[in-house]
């Protein structure tokens, strides 16, 4: 019995040393010393990798981690210039080729503003037109760098296509464009029309979910392009036309008689607008979606391409650091401290951009509605530059 407990009292012994001591004779089980099937933190001569490891904080009083060479940021800054897909038919308002051939609108001015950050020259851009069949495979395959051709942020795209999105730039919704002699005031009203519509888009599943969920019926009348879909619908060939209501207003200014046409009331569907890169690059990702975020927080600040080199003299810690006055914050993401300096003095925030392009002095005069800061009702919010 004595021999019994002797033992048990044994085994506790070395449990209770165990747990004071032992642990610190082994390596962490999350950070082994240099085990076989995994690379050095930092190479000296790793070969170009096609995925750049996002960048993670430093412990405090630590050196910050350093993004990865070799990814999509760099190859960018060698070639001199970014490529942005944008749309191939004319939409007045979010990209367009003026009357002196130059690249305008709201989606062109986000290309400019990636390029901004890049670069601080916001025409170091060649702007790549593309269908909407083609999109998405130009940057799956690494013709374009970044797309901002008001593409729908949807699960099945972000699942599926191999595509991350940058923050919403513009929320819209799907709606109908009709006669106003036509006598049609809701989609009920519609039932047995035809409608022109364009494919490749989400437009056409809209649609049709929703004249089902109203057990109406329909007649598509399908066309490649947003050209083509505006043209049947001038020349009487659809009795509607569908597509985004940011579309059908841009679409409105192109009619032969665009008084006689109205766009009814309703909204058939969430249409959340925005940037989009090929899934694989994170660093990328983050710098594309904090060029975005800047023009939020830019607005949010106050800070405008008229007044920011008066901001930067600013003794507000918050302002500073977002400036790239103090700290380091834009190296994890590959982008130079002052990025958003850069974007701002040279495209404008977030305010800026809209008004130019959407608002009261363009011919949409646009309400922000939705895309208000969270500070005036809408649902614009940028994380903190912290």
């Amino acid at each position: 019995m004595r021999k019994h407990i002797t033992l048990v009292l044994a085994g506790l012994l070395s449990l209770i040393l165990a747990a004071c001591g032992g642990q610190a004779q082994q390596a962490p089980t999350t950070a082994p010393a240099q085990p076989a099937t995994t690379a050095p933190e930092q190479p000296t001569a790793a070969p170009a990798p096609t995925v750049a490891p996002a960048a993670t904080s430093a412990p405090a009083g630590g050196t910050p981690a350093q993004p990865a060479t070799g990814g999509l940021i760099e190859r960018i800054l060698a070639r001199g210039s970014l490529i942005c897909g944008v749309n191939n038919n004319p939409l007045p308002g979010f990209a367009a080729v003026d009357s002196a051939g130059v690249y305008r609108g709201f989606d062109i001015d986000f290309c400019r503003a990636v390029a901004a950050a890049l670069f601080d020259d916001p025409n170091k851009v060649e702007f790549r037109p593309l269908s909407a069949q083609e999109r998405f495979t130009a940057l799956q395959s690494g013709e374009i760098d970044v797309l901002i051709r008001n593409s729908t942020w949807t699960l099945g795209r972000d699942g599926n296509l191999g595509l991350d999105w940058a923050p919403t730039t513009f929320y819209d919704g799907q709606g109908m464009m009709v006669r106003k002699d036509s006598g049609i005031e809701t989609l009920e009203d519609m039932n047995g029309a035809t409608i022109c519509v364009q494919t490749g888009t989400t437009t056409e599943l809209n649609l049709a979910d929703q004249f089902r969920a109203r057990g109406l019926t329909f007649t598509p009348v399908v066309f490649p392009d947003g050209d083509a879909t505006r043209a049947a619908y001038d020349s009487g060939q659809c009795d509607g036309f569908t597509t985004d209501k940011s579309g059908l207003i841009s679409s409105l200014t192109l009619l032969s008689n665009p008084a006689d046409h109205k766009i009814l009331a309703v909204t058939m569907s969430k249409e959340p607008l925005g940037p989009a890169v090929k899934q694989g690059d994170p660093q990328w990702f983050d710098a594309v979606r904090w060029v975005v975020f800047a023009t939020f927080q830019a607005e949010e600040y106050g800070i405008t391409s008229k007044n920011v080199d008066e901001f930067l003299k600013s003794d507000v810690p918050e302002i500073r650091r977002f400036l790239g006055i103090e700290g380091e914050l834009a190296k994890g993401i590959g982008l130079p401290n002052d990025f958003a300096v850069r974007i701002v003095r040279h495209v404008g925030n977030y305010a800026e951009i809209y008004d130019r392009n959407l608002g009261p002095d363009t011919p949409f005069n646009l309400p922000r509605g939705l895309n208000a800061l969270y500070t005036n009702g809408g649902l614009l919010y940028s994380p903190p530059f912290r």
